[in-house]
């Protein structure tokens, strides 16, 4: 008899504990100059602070920042800087290698 293997999908939110690995993430997210990919890593690190907590620091309700940061989301810059700004950190500009 074999044995069943159980698999999971795999979800970074479960992984991003503490601020410098928020840090690394989302900077590394912001290397990819892709909107999709960025929107996609906020998802990420509102679900592993918890997006009730993240809704009432930004003032957003919890279904707009599900669906601004969801796969088919578009989050405005208000929005982006909003969760940045939640989290007591800050977007910044370097020139690119």
């Amino acid at each position: 008899m074999t044995k069943k293997v159980r698999t999971k999908v795999f979800d970074p939110a479960e992984y991003l504990q503490t601020e410098e690995e928020i840090i690394a993430y989302l900077d590394e997210a912001m290397q990819e100059n892709d909107p999709a990919h960025i929107a996609r890593a906020l998802g990420d690190v509102a679900r592993s602070e918890g997006m009730t907590k993240i809704s009432r620091r930004t003032g957003l309700g919890r279904q707009a920042l599900y669906k601004a940061l969801s796969e088919q989301g578009n989050p405005t810059l208000e929005t982006v800087t909003a969760i940045i700004s939640s989290l007591g950190l800050r977007l910044s500009v370097q020139k690119a290698a």
